[in-house]
């Protein structure tokens, strides 16, 4: 079973988890500096990232699962969160600027339809930022945080997935340098530890991978039509 909308609330609330957002959320920033007059989508659970680009983007909203649950979201304001099947977006065609995906892939049950449906709602050169566990981090190894659920990938699994489903990344990073513990000397050095982490480049020891793609809109050649053709261009040159 995969954390629910209450388990993953009451993390964010915690003091890790109010951690894990601000230094997540930096790296977030660096690739998204301004999003002013843009549309910007979080699936999975983005809230915690998303309420800083209200009153900055022209629309903001939070697309959760069925199966993870939805509250209501933002408070004393009009709901900007919504439930929907992840294969099947109630939002039109090429209708947003940016997507902004956490606690969505590792956790689906089919990854290539939930990127096709994040591929069609993006607006032609939209992007997409994926944020997912990393295999070989502990964040992954330990069900203590929503991080320690689902699928993990690395960097060249995720670019891989990312290509078939007509996506082109753009550039990636990693966050989340410090161990997920609870007690007080984790928490007081975690922030020491991210700042070393990042400039080290130690993607080995990073809890999350975040990659940055741009929508595609030419469709690729399916792998037997391909064949079908280098076999034409044969027979026509014998």
């Amino acid at each position: 079973m995969y954390p629910d909308v209450v388990e993953l609330r009451t993390f964010y609330q915690s003091r890790l988890g109010r951690l894990a957002t601000q230094y997540l959320y930096l790296r977030v920033r660096e690739f998204w500096p301004s999003a002013k007059d843009q549309s910007i989508l979080g699936v999975g659970y983005t809230i915690p990232y998303l309420i800083n680009f209200l009153g900055e983007s022209e629309c903001v909203l939070a697309l959760m699962p069925s199966n993870q649950g939805v509250h209501y979201w933002p408070e004393r304001m009009d709901c900007l969160s919504f439930l929907a099947d992840e294969e099947l977006f109630p939002l039109p065609d090429a209708s947003l600027d940016k997507i902004l995906s956490i606690h969505a892939l590792e956790k689906t049950g089919n990854v290539r339809n939930l990127l096709r449906e994040v591929w069609r709602v993006l607006k032609p050169e939209g992007k997409a930022l994926f944020v997912v566990p990393n295999r070989r981090g502990i964040w992954a190894r330990l069900e203590q945080t929503p991080f320690g659920y689902g699928q993990p990938y690395s960097f060249l699994q995720l670019n891989n997935l990312l290509e078939e489903s007509m996506f082109l990344t753009t550039s990636r990073a990693a966050a989340l340098f410090f161990p997920p513990g609870s007690s007080n000397l984790f928490l007081r050095v975690a922030g020491s530890l991210e700042h070393i982490g990042i400039w080290l480049r130690a993607t080995g020891i990073a809890g999350v991978l975040i990659v940055e793609a741009k929508k595609q809109i030419y469709a690729p050649v399916d792998s037997r039509k391909k064949r079908d053709l280098v076999g034409r261009q044969i027979i026509s040159t014998s």
